[in-house]
């Protein structure tokens, strides 16, 4: 919407008194999409463990023009769960035998996010600067976000340049959630002789004793700078370049993921391996992207898009994302585009895996989105576009629709799939 806004140009045949609308009427996104994933490395069970999750969302995005010059936008969206993995929070509470690999009926094998955000854009009357506001809010039963934030973006050279600027702040908080069995282990509880114990028989390491304290500081703030540079190059050339700053500081660890010490002997209850500990990272975080992209527009048929971003931060991790899409116009309304992407990081100075970490370690983790992996993304998308929104729905015209699937592998046993669906409204 901002780089549609951007863009509008006023009409050089018209008169001091007629300014055109940065949005003509209002419009209505409905999106879509069901994701799938698996793999044997969980966090939840220290590096071991079904990695199955499937996941349906449904968002809906309002922009109304409020004027000829100010937008607001409202997007709102609902993020549903189901995940074999998070549901070995608590592998004891199902029919099954308890089992990494095995995904249990408890309360924690599915949840719902809710999110809710409003933008506000105000374009100045030469369309040359805007500026933009928002406020949002998430929750889902171990977390509630909040943030705020805004943006500066300036066109130059009769439009052919834009820089941009934007900053966000996020303040989020907490409601930890641990591994069942080491609650009994906080502050001030009985340990095994708490009542979880009194029913299970504990095999191998019977002098079950891990390292376990409940985090003090249950909160999380997220600081995000983003520069961005847009230069149209040529008739048939745009390129564009990107440099965003993140800072986090508060709880940074994951509350219910396992940690397996390598020096401490394993115990277990039934097939499941009781936790040592939880993922312990640093309170603070720093992290900096740089990117840019290139597109080509060969004919009124093709065009590529290419883009790259480099990637570091300071909990050691430095990674390459490269992807290339070639939008393909078969007719005046269809478009197909596939695309290809490569993703590649090194690991994080705290990422060990199953029984590789060390009780004497200060920080661990065996979350293997902090590991060293390489990444292959194949993808299709086809667009039908009606510019004279001639199907109705009500008071809306069908403007377009996008369908997209994606096909995502890591050189680990990761593997996912999601499909997209996405259809725009205008208000008649």
């Amino acid at each position: 919407m901002l780089c549609g806004a951007g863009y509008t140009q006023q009409n050089t045949g018209a008169t001091n008194s007629y300014k055109k609308r940065v949005l003509e009427t209002a419009e209505v996104d409905f999106l879509s999409s069901y994701y799938s994933q698996n793999g044997d490395n969980a966090a939840v069970t220290g590096g071991i463990g079904t990695e199955e999750l499937t996941d349906v969302t449904g968002t809906i995005i309002v922009s109304v023009p409020l004027n000829d010059d100010d937008i607001l936008t409202i997007d709102a969206g609902v993020s549903a769960y189901t995940s074999a993995s998070s549901s070995n929070v608590d592998p004891f509470d199902g029919s099954e035998r308890a089992d990494a690999f095995v995904a249990s009926t408890g309360a924690s094998r599915s949840d719902v996010w809710t999110n809710l955000s409003v933008t506000y854009t105000h374009s100045s009357d030469d369309r040359n600067t805007m500026y933009s506001g928002n406020l949002s809010v998430s929750s889902e039963y171990d977390y509630f976000s909040f943030g705020f934030g805004g943006g500066l973006t300036k066109l130059f050279n009769k439009k052919n340049t834009e820089v941009s600027i934007n900053a966000n702040i996020f303040l989020d908080t907490w409601t930890p959630i641990y591994p069942t069995e080491l609650r009994p282990f906080a502050s001030g509880a009985n340990g095994l002789d708490n009542g979880f114990f009194s029913n299970k028989t504990i095999t191998g390491n019977t002098d079950y004793s891990p390292t376990f304290e409940k985090f003090t500081d249950e909160t999380r703030y997220s600081y995000s700078v983003g520069l961005g540079f847009s230069q149209i190059l040529g008739e048939n050339l745009q390129g564009s370049m990107a440099l965003d700053f993140v800072k986090q500081d508060g709880l940074l660890s994951t509350p219910f993921q396992r940690v397996y010490f390598a020096d401490v002997a394993d115990s277990f209850i039934q097939e499941f391996q009781l936790a040592d500990a939880i993922e312990q990272l640093p309170d603070s975080r720093f992290k900096v992207a740089g990117g840019g992209r290139l597109n080509w527009y060969i004919n009124e048929s093709v065009v590529l898009r290419s883009y790259y971003r480099y990637y570091f931060d300071d909990w050691g991790i430095n990674s390459h994302t490269a992807s290339v899409e070639v939008p393909i116009k078969l007719t005046d309304k269809f478009t197909v585009y596939p695309s290809y992407r490569f993703y590649q990081q090194s690991a994080a100075d705290y990422f060990y895996g199953y029984e590789e970490a060390f009780s004497t370690d200060t920080f661990y983790t065996s979350d293997y989105d902090l590991s060293k992996y390489s990444a292959n993304q194949f993808g299709m998308g086809v667009s039908y576009t009606d510019i004279f929104t001639k199907m109705h729905v009500w008071k809306l015209g069908l403007k377009s629709i996008d369908v997209k699937f994606y096909k995502y592998d890591r050189n680990t046993t990761f593997s996912s799939s999601i499909l997209t669906a996405g259809f725009k409204f205008v208000m008649d």
